[in-house]
């Protein structure tokens, strides 16, 4: 009997793949070391590509991607190339490397996004811009956002808040998913100013949480998916933000929220903004402002929870007990003995300790002032922003091939300043795993703290955030007790970095008979 020489099926449907992988892997090399040869024959910088077509993406994926990023850093140095999602990249890691992409260099570097999220923003949105253009829609939104413009906002964030906790007395919430909310609304009062209608504002909030729903979802169209609908609601959202911008027109109203400011705005023609341009303006707001800021507050609930002593430090300086801070023993920051009034908290320690009993004990409203008299508070934000590093990098990519200490950044290729990395060196933060907020009594070093970023594309909005940040933890550290249920220590990434399960917690409101479980004088 003849031996047939015939392939078996199961192996040629092996062999194929096999084969056009091998393909694209020599591809993704040659191309690489015809890069090493470009630009005056400097090299890349060091690192691995990974597998062909996926690079490095599993293994970012599949664990925490702090310990990739991490054990790279240790293993190449500060500058490393990798590649993922489809696209080569360069990281760097130092506080230099982040100046020189970010500020004194960022004319090499264009803000970039995948296509998908930058079509469901709007690719009008001033975060996907440089030059001219950029330039004009930063002035609109960082004019609007300025502590001077902010401060008209207080009792309506602050009405916000504590409506937003007395829904919260007694229950078990989803931390997370309630900031969401929280700074949804904050938003929609800075854009739209107090005035929008109950139905209008309903409209807006359901398409934009489908919107938000499928941003990060994969990019299908196919009817049903989460992409799908986000697709969908994205262009509701821009009809009912026609309507809003016709009635205002024929109003003749001139308000001076946000969108306000964006309809009256002119250029050095004449010429307004349209109204696709300022969908996707308002829209890219709604969303730098959310779950960014949703993800800190949702971080400093957890840290002032893990830190008892801290929490009762900060409630202590808003309840005004000064003479029961230096008799009761508390702590400082560093667990230190506090006795003087220049130790702990600075000149306005004062100020903060009086916050409480000087609004009739939460009777009247906080003033813009007292928001600037809240030194620890602040500290305990400034080290949330930095333990956390909910902005762990930003994504640029180079317009020209562009050198860096003796290596080639190729024309294309991704770059990213890895924020993280930077907060969490010890060579900047001195134990840097450790929570310490009492670290912001002084000034970080240069370009080491990071966390609205850097440059023309820092974030404009950071004074807002803040703002809300105050504002809720004054009410909630002199009002409620909070125990967080369930595991404690566990992180998950949606995008950003959030306690497993989006931190569930039962509030509860704290009665006067209680007196907020002062310290007793000795």
């Amino acid at each position: 009997m003849q031996m047939s020489h015939a392939l078996p099926h199961g192996f040629l449907f092996l062999l194929f793949p096999l084969l056009f992988i091998s393909f694209l892997w020599f591809i993704l090399v040659w191309r690489c070391k015809r890069t090493d040869r470009t630009h005056a024959g400097l090299p890349l910088p060091p690192g691995s590509m990974g597998w062909p077509c996926v690079g490095e993406t599993l293994q970012l994926y599949s664990q925490d991607p702090n310990i990739f990023f991490a054990s790279k850093q240790k293993r190449y140095g500060e500058i490393f190339k990798t590649h993922l999602l489809g696209c080569p990249c360069v990281m760097l890691a130092s506080p230099e490397a982040a100046r020189f992409v970010l500020v004194t260099q960022s004319h090499l570097f264009k803000p970039t996004y995948p296509r998908s999220k930058e079509q469901m923003i709007g690719p009008r949105a001033l975060f996907f811009h440089q030059g001219d253009y950029h330039a004009r829609l930063r002035k609109l939104v960082q004019g609007s956002l300025l502590p001077e413009a902010i401060r008209g906002l207080i009792p309506d964030i602050e009405a916000t808040v504590i409506s937003m906790l007395d829904s919260w007395n007694g229950s078990l919430v989803t931390t997370f998913h309630a900031m969401k909310r929280l700074s949804f609304d904050v938003g929609i009062i800075t854009i739209f100013g107090r005035q929008m209608e109950a139905r209008c504002k309903e409209e807006l909030k359901r398409n934009y949480i489908a919107v938000d729903k499928g941003y990060n979802s994969f990019p299908t169209r196919l009817p049903g998916t989460p992409y799908s609908k986000a697709v969908a609601a994205r262009k509701r959202l821009s009809e009912i933000l026609s309507r809003i911008m016709k009635e205002r027109r024929e109003k003749g109203s001139e308000e001076k929220d946000l969108l306000g400011c964006f309809i009256s705005a002119t250029d050095e023609k004449g010429e307004h903004l349209s109204d696709d341009q300022i969908a996707d303006n308002v829209i890219g707001v709604l969303f730098a402002a959310q779950d960014t800021t949703a993800s800190v507050l949702t971080w400093v609930l957890k840290y002032l929870h893990d830190n008892p002593k801290l929490l009762e430090v900060v409630k202590v300086l808003f309840l005004g007990a000064s003479s029961v801070l230096r008799n009761s023993c508390l702590v400082d920051l560093r667990c230190r003995p506090c006795f003087d009034d220049n130790d702990c908290n600075g000149p306005s320690q004062a100020e903060q300790m009086a916050i409480y009993e000087a609004n009739g004990c939460g009777d009247r409203p906080l003033s813009w002032s007292q928001t600037r008299s809240m030194p620890l508070t602040h500290r305990v934000i400034l080290e949330t922003l930095r333990m956390a590093s909910i902005i762990s990098f930003t994504f640029r990519e180079a317009v020209a091939d562009v050198e860096y200490k003796g290596y080639v950044i190729p024309k294309g290729w991704k770059v990213m300043p890895l924020f993280r990395n930077i907060h969490h060196s010890p060579e900047f933060f001195q134990d840097p795993k450790n929570f310490d907020p009492s670290r912001f009594m002084t000034s970080p070093k240069p370009n080491t703290f990071l966390p609205f970023g850097n440059g023309v594309h820092a974030c404009p909005g950071n004074e807002l955030a803040k703002l809300e940040m105050l504002i809720l933890v004054h009410h909630l550290v002199t009002k409620y007790r909070w125990e967080i249920v369930g595991t404690q220590d566990e992180i998950e990434y949606a995008p950003f970095p959030v306690p497993k399960r989006g931190l569930p917690a039962k509030f509860s409101r704290i009665s006067s008979s209680d007196d907020l479980q002062r310290p007793k004088q000795s």
